[in-house]
């Protein structure tokens, strides 16, 4: 990988330095703890401050803020409170954020055989969220315009028929060992569909509730989080590196050498705004999605070489958790640096580590990265410009 970006014009490294944290998964502490670690903010009680370097730096969250901890609103509080320090803080896509507008996109409007089932296979995870969303945001008014439980109930979930109508309305957009694998996975989850609603803490009544104003809260404008969504990227570049939730296809690759980052965004707004399965199992839902498995999108040696020719020597991602601090990589031919560190403290206490995370990755430039993690002894550096 370092003899090819030399061969494609050597690193470029960003004007200002560059802080990537990433999967906050809806942990605060964890976030703005990272920040700290970097050297971008100072805190005073709750008053959160930019120090002289968070002032010159560009900060990158790469993805997944939502779901599994603590609070999903407090995390959200946590970014805003950040970005109004005047902070240059860029958000990017994960696949938990695309969820969370797939779910509650399909219980809103015309029902097909293509969306019904989206909550039920979608919506699990975000039901702490919904909770939250309930408990701040749901008014009495809200509520007295729904139906009864039952009938809410049927309005989360897909029809009897669904899987038969899926699969013939699928068929132009999708594989049929996809439309098979979609199928099972939807009838696992709806197995599990009361289970997790009862576990919440919310009726089927108050869980529809919470996702139908989801949508104004999140999308509408004026909504007290619609900047989160709004001013969201897919991917960002500085220098030869790219920042993306998760990883490249071939395709993505393409439209990077052509257009640049601004022309894989303006798509990825344009089709995220009405996901649909074609979208989420399409080039540009596989940036926040994939893990180079044989069902992901493919990335060859005509991608790669294509990102070389337009100046991208490495990939810094989210997606992959790791508790031993950051990890670079080779996947498909490709440098990658693997930067989610495990700050989540649900995750944390699943995977045996303990308290809150905290790391940070620093792209500095004279062309020197830093690794930071709660979880590893020492500080990492990797500095390709002085490697032979």
């Amino acid at each position: 990988c370092l003899d090819r970006a030399r061969r494609h014009g050597g690193w470029r490294w960003p004007e200002r330095p560059t802080i990537f944290v990433s999967d906050p998964h809806a942990d605060a502490e964890g976030f703005l703890r990272s920040l700290i670690a970097a050297g971008v903010i100072r805190r005073d009680g709750a008053r959160i401050a930019l120090t002289g370097f968070g002032r010159q730096a560009r900060i990158i969250l790469g993805g997944d803020s939502l779901d599994k901890g603590p609070s999903n609103l407090a995390l959200l509080d946590a970014l805003g409170a950040v970005r109004a320090t005047g902070a240059d803080l860029h958000i990017l896509a994960g696949n938990h954020d695309l969820r969370m507008r797939m779910a509650i996109a399909a219980l809103r409007g015309p029902r097909s055989a293509l969306n019904e089932h989206l909550f039920a296979r979608m919506g699990r995870k975000i039901l702490p969220a919904l909770r939250e969303v309930y408990e701040r945001f749901v008014t009495p008014e809200d509520m007295a315009d729904l139906p009864g439980d039952a009938a809410c109930r049927d309005w989360l979930l897909p029809r009897r028929d669904w899987a038969s109508r899926f699969a013939a309305a699928a068929g132009a957009d999708l594989r049929p060992a996809v439309i098979a694998k979609e199928v099972r996975k939807l009838e696992e989850k709806l197995g599990k569909f009361d289970r997790e609603c009862a576990r919440s803490g919310l009726s089927h009544r108050e869980i529809l509730a919470a996702a139908l104003k989801c949508h104004e809260v999140f999308f509408e404008p004026g909504g007290s989080y619609a900047w989160f969504y709004d001013g969201m990227d897919v991917v960002s570049r500085s220098g030869s590196i790219l920042f993306v939730h998760a990883g490249l296809c071939d395709a993505m690759c393409a439209l990077l050498a052509t257009g640049g980052p601004e022309a894989v965004n303006a798509r990825y707004r344009a089709e995220g705004a009405r996901a649909s399965l074609g979208f989420y199992f399409g080039p540009l839902a596989n940036l926040v999605r994939t893990k180079y498995r044989a069902s992901d999108g493919d990335l060859t040696e005509a991608g790669v070489t294509a990102l070389h020719r337009a100046g991208i020597h490495m990939v810094v991602q989210g997606h992959v958790n790791n508790h031993e601090g950051q990890r670079l990589r080779a996947k498909c031919g490709l440098l990658h640096l693997e930067g989610d560190v495990t700050l989540d403290r649900a995750s944390r206490r699943l995977e045996g580590l303990d308290g809150i995370g905290a790391g940070a990755t620093l792209i500095l430039p004279t062309g020197d990265v830093i690794g930071l993690s709660r979880d590893y002894p020492r500080a990492k550096h990797f500095a390709p410009d002085r490697m032979s």
